[in-house]
Protein backbone atom coordinates (compact mmCIF):
# COMPACT_ATOMS: atom_id res chain seq x y z
CA UNK A 1 0.00 0.00 0.00
CA UNK A 2 1.67 3.77 -0.82
CA UNK A 3 1.31 6.21 1.36
CA UNK A 4 -0.46 9.43 0.95
CA UNK A 5 3.39 10.83 1.14
CA UNK A 6 4.78 8.26 -1.27
CA UNK A 7 1.89 9.27 -3.78
CA UNK A 8 2.97 12.80 -3.22
CA UNK A 9 6.24 12.35 -4.02
CA UNK A 10 5.64 10.08 -7.26
CA UNK A 11 2.81 13.19 -8.58
CA UNK A 12 5.46 16.30 -7.49
CA UNK A 13 8.34 13.98 -9.82
CA UNK A 14 6.19 15.49 -12.57
CA UNK A 15 7.71 19.09 -11.98
CA UNK A 16 11.54 19.53 -12.98
CA UNK A 17 12.40 21.48 -10.27
CA UNK A 18 11.68 18.54 -7.98
CA UNK A 19 13.43 16.06 -10.13
CA UNK A 20 16.58 17.92 -9.52
CA UNK A 21 15.63 18.35 -6.26
CA UNK A 22 15.31 14.67 -5.44
CA UNK A 23 17.57 13.16 -8.40
CA UNK A 24 14.58 10.85 -9.15
CA UNK A 25 11.74 10.63 -12.48
CA UNK A 26 9.10 8.06 -13.39
CA UNK A 27 9.03 6.34 -16.16
CA UNK A 28 5.86 5.03 -17.78
CA UNK A 29 4.14 2.58 -20.33
CA UNK A 30 5.39 -1.26 -20.76
CA UNK A 31 7.63 -0.79 -23.70
CA UNK A 32 10.04 1.75 -21.45
CA UNK A 33 9.74 0.26 -17.99
CA UNK A 34 10.94 -2.76 -19.75
CA UNK A 35 13.79 -1.18 -21.21
CA UNK A 36 15.12 -0.03 -17.99
CA UNK A 37 14.09 -3.07 -16.03
CA UNK A 38 17.02 -5.04 -18.15
CA UNK A 39 19.36 -2.70 -17.19
CA UNK A 40 21.79 -1.77 -14.77
CA UNK A 41 19.87 2.15 -13.38
CA UNK A 42 19.09 1.92 -9.74
CA UNK A 43 14.70 1.60 -9.59
CA UNK A 44 13.47 3.07 -5.94
CA UNK A 45 10.14 1.97 -6.44
CA UNK A 46 8.23 -0.08 -8.95
CA UNK A 47 4.06 0.19 -9.28
CA UNK A 48 2.29 -2.49 -11.22
CA UNK A 49 -1.01 -4.16 -11.23
CA UNK A 50 -1.03 -7.44 -10.26
CA UNK A 51 -1.12 -9.12 -13.11
CA UNK A 52 1.76 -7.07 -15.04
CA UNK A 53 3.84 -7.83 -12.30
CA UNK A 54 3.22 -11.83 -12.34
CA UNK A 55 4.13 -11.94 -15.94
CA UNK A 56 6.93 -9.96 -15.47
CA UNK A 57 8.78 -11.24 -12.16
CA UNK A 58 11.88 -12.51 -14.00
CA UNK A 59 12.35 -8.26 -14.51
CA UNK A 60 11.61 -7.64 -11.25
CA UNK A 61 14.21 -9.80 -9.57
CA UNK A 62 17.23 -7.95 -11.93
CA UNK A 63 16.50 -4.95 -9.31
CA UNK A 64 16.40 -5.96 -5.69
CA UNK A 65 17.03 -2.17 -4.86
CA UNK A 66 13.55 -1.61 -5.71
CA UNK A 67 10.25 -1.18 -3.35
CA UNK A 68 7.78 -3.28 -5.33
CA UNK A 69 4.25 -1.95 -4.66
CA UNK A 70 0.94 -4.05 -6.17
CA UNK A 71 -1.40 -1.55 -6.89
CA UNK A 72 -4.81 -0.92 -8.80
CA UNK A 73 -4.53 0.10 -12.54
CA UNK A 74 -7.06 2.81 -10.67
CA UNK A 75 -4.31 4.28 -8.82
CA UNK A 76 -1.76 4.18 -11.66
CA UNK A 77 -4.27 5.98 -13.77
CA UNK A 78 -4.32 8.90 -11.35
CA UNK A 79 -0.49 9.05 -11.01
CA UNK A 80 0.00 8.83 -14.39
CA UNK A 81 1.10 11.83 -17.08
CA UNK A 82 -0.05 9.45 -20.08
CA UNK A 83 -3.83 9.97 -21.76
CA UNK A 84 -3.96 6.32 -21.85
CA UNK A 85 -1.95 4.92 -18.78
CA UNK A 86 -0.43 0.91 -19.15
CA UNK A 87 0.25 -1.25 -15.93
CA UNK A 88 3.30 -0.17 -14.86
CA UNK A 89 5.42 2.65 -13.97
CA UNK A 90 8.83 3.13 -11.93
CA UNK A 91 10.83 5.94 -9.69
CA UNK A 92 13.96 6.02 -11.10
CA UNK A 93 17.29 7.55 -10.47
CA UNK A 94 18.37 10.49 -12.22
CA UNK A 95 21.90 10.31 -12.53
CA UNK A 96 23.22 13.39 -13.74
CA UNK A 97 27.11 13.85 -15.66
CA UNK A 98 29.64 14.37 -13.45
CA UNK A 99 31.99 15.35 -16.29
CA UNK A 100 31.31 18.02 -19.34
CA UNK A 101 30.65 16.45 -22.90
CA UNK A 102 33.52 15.07 -24.84
CA UNK A 103 33.97 18.06 -27.90
CA UNK A 104 35.59 15.79 -30.41
CA UNK A 105 32.62 13.39 -31.09
CA UNK A 106 29.72 13.45 -33.29
CA UNK A 107 27.07 14.96 -31.23
CA UNK A 108 24.02 16.46 -31.32
CA UNK A 109 23.71 20.14 -30.29
CA UNK A 110 20.37 21.33 -29.74
CA UNK A 111 19.59 24.94 -29.09
CA UNK A 112 16.39 25.87 -26.84
CA UNK A 113 14.38 22.71 -28.09
CA UNK A 114 11.00 23.06 -26.52
CA UNK A 115 8.44 20.41 -27.36
CA UNK A 116 8.81 17.37 -25.98
CA UNK A 117 7.99 15.31 -27.80
CA UNK A 118 10.55 16.95 -29.96
CA UNK A 119 13.08 16.19 -27.27
CA UNK A 120 12.21 12.26 -26.92
CA UNK A 121 12.36 11.57 -30.96
CA UNK A 122 15.80 13.36 -31.06
CA UNK A 123 16.97 11.05 -28.20
CA UNK A 124 15.37 8.10 -29.72
CA UNK A 125 17.15 9.18 -33.35
CA UNK A 126 20.56 9.57 -31.82
CA UNK A 127 20.40 6.25 -30.44
CA UNK A 128 19.32 4.84 -34.12
CA UNK A 129 22.15 6.65 -35.97
CA UNK A 130 24.38 5.59 -33.09
CA UNK A 131 24.92 8.88 -31.66
CA UNK A 132 26.50 8.80 -28.54
CA UNK A 133 25.83 12.35 -26.93
CA UNK A 134 23.59 15.11 -27.28
CA UNK A 135 24.52 18.53 -25.89
CA UNK A 136 21.29 20.77 -25.64
CA UNK A 137 21.20 24.96 -24.33
CA UNK A 138 20.36 25.02 -20.84
CA UNK A 139 16.94 26.61 -21.98
CA UNK A 140 15.63 23.70 -23.98
CA UNK A 141 13.12 21.23 -22.42
CA UNK A 142 14.35 19.03 -19.48
CA UNK A 143 15.41 15.59 -21.06
CA UNK A 144 13.11 13.69 -17.87
CA UNK A 145 9.88 15.46 -18.56
CA UNK A 146 7.63 12.70 -18.77
CA UNK A 147 6.63 12.87 -22.01
CA UNK A 148 10.24 13.20 -23.16
CA UNK A 149 10.78 10.08 -21.41
CA UNK A 150 7.85 8.36 -22.94
CA UNK A 151 9.13 9.28 -27.03
CA UNK A 152 12.34 8.28 -26.44
CA UNK A 153 11.33 4.69 -25.42
CA UNK A 154 14.11 4.01 -23.72
CA UNK A 155 17.03 5.28 -25.54
CA UNK A 156 18.02 7.61 -22.70
CA UNK A 157 20.03 4.23 -21.60
CA UNK A 158 22.21 4.90 -24.35
CA UNK A 159 22.70 8.49 -25.51
CA UNK A 160 24.74 10.83 -23.08
CA UNK A 161 22.98 13.51 -22.26
CA UNK A 162 24.28 16.58 -20.96
CA UNK A 163 23.05 20.35 -20.71
CA UNK A 164 25.57 23.15 -20.95
CA UNK A 165 26.67 26.86 -22.25
CA UNK A 166 26.85 25.79 -26.37
CA UNK A 167 29.28 28.62 -27.06
CA UNK A 168 31.18 27.21 -24.35
CA UNK A 169 31.06 23.53 -25.61
CA UNK A 170 31.74 24.30 -29.38
CA UNK A 171 35.02 26.24 -28.04
CA UNK A 172 36.49 23.29 -27.06
CA UNK A 173 35.78 20.93 -29.87
CA UNK A 174 38.00 20.66 -33.11
CA UNK A 175 35.76 18.90 -35.33
CA UNK A 176 32.93 20.57 -37.61
CA UNK A 177 30.74 22.43 -36.75
CA UNK A 178 27.23 22.09 -38.83
CA UNK A 179 24.60 25.06 -38.69
CA UNK A 180 21.29 24.00 -39.96
CA UNK A 181 19.61 26.80 -42.28
CA UNK A 182 17.56 27.48 -44.91
CA UNK A 183 20.24 29.09 -46.59
CA UNK A 184 23.00 26.40 -46.25
CA UNK A 185 24.79 23.98 -48.66
CA UNK A 186 22.16 20.61 -49.30
CA UNK A 187 23.31 17.93 -47.10
CA UNK A 188 23.04 15.31 -50.21
CA UNK A 189 26.17 17.62 -52.37
CA UNK A 190 28.16 16.60 -48.84
CA UNK A 191 30.03 13.86 -47.81
CA UNK A 192 29.37 12.44 -44.00
CA UNK A 193 31.66 14.08 -41.94
CA UNK A 194 33.74 10.93 -39.76
CA UNK A 195 33.16 13.77 -36.64
CA UNK A 196 31.15 16.88 -36.47
CA UNK A 197 28.74 18.63 -34.18
CA UNK A 198 25.02 19.40 -35.80
CA UNK A 199 23.51 22.38 -34.53
CA UNK A 200 20.13 21.90 -34.56
CA UNK A 201 17.56 25.00 -33.76
CA UNK A 202 14.56 26.37 -31.80
CA UNK A 203 10.89 25.08 -33.47
CA UNK A 204 10.28 28.02 -33.96
CA UNK A 205 13.27 30.48 -34.49
CA UNK A 206 15.73 27.97 -35.81
CA UNK A 207 19.53 28.71 -34.45
CA UNK A 208 20.37 31.83 -32.43
CA UNK A 209 22.75 34.54 -34.50
CA UNK A 210 25.69 33.74 -32.23
CA UNK A 211 25.54 29.81 -33.06
CA UNK A 212 25.35 30.36 -36.69
CA UNK A 213 28.37 32.16 -36.40
CA UNK A 214 30.49 29.44 -35.15
CA UNK A 215 29.72 27.19 -38.20
CA UNK A 216 32.33 26.07 -39.89
CA UNK A 217 29.73 24.37 -42.34
CA UNK A 218 25.92 25.96 -43.05
CA UNK A 219 23.42 22.67 -43.90
CA UNK A 220 20.52 22.71 -45.24
CA UNK A 221 17.35 20.15 -46.13
CA UNK A 222 16.47 21.10 -49.79
CA UNK A 223 12.63 22.45 -49.72
CA UNK A 224 10.54 20.93 -53.19
CA UNK A 225 7.57 21.45 -51.75
CA UNK A 226 5.58 24.26 -50.32
CA UNK A 227 5.79 23.20 -46.87
CA UNK A 228 7.37 26.64 -44.45
CA UNK A 229 9.23 24.16 -42.42
CA UNK A 230 9.93 20.55 -40.91
CA UNK A 231 9.83 19.19 -37.56
CA UNK A 232 12.75 19.58 -35.53
CA UNK A 233 12.78 15.99 -34.77
CA UNK A 234 12.34 15.08 -38.23
CA UNK A 235 14.98 17.41 -40.06
CA UNK A 236 17.31 15.88 -37.46
CA UNK A 237 16.87 12.12 -38.53
CA UNK A 238 16.88 13.74 -42.33
CA UNK A 239 20.50 15.00 -41.64
CA UNK A 240 21.75 12.06 -39.35
CA UNK A 241 20.94 10.13 -42.15
CA UNK A 242 22.72 11.64 -44.77
CA UNK A 243 25.51 13.03 -42.61
CA UNK A 244 26.43 10.30 -40.49
CA UNK A 245 29.17 7.74 -41.85
CA UNK A 246 27.60 4.52 -42.28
Amino acid sequence: MLSKAQIKHIKLLSVQKYRKQEKQFVAEGEKVVSEWLQSEEVIHQILATPEWAAQHQPLFDRHPEAKVHIVEASLLTSLSSLKAPKNVMLVVQLAEPTTLAAADEWTLVLDSIQDPGNMGSIIRIADWFGVSQIVSSKESVDYYNPKVIQAAMGSHLRVRLYQEDLNDFIARSSIPVLATVLDGSSIYSLPPFPKALLMIGNEGNGLSPALVQRATNKVTIPRVGGAESLNAAMATGICCSHLLPH
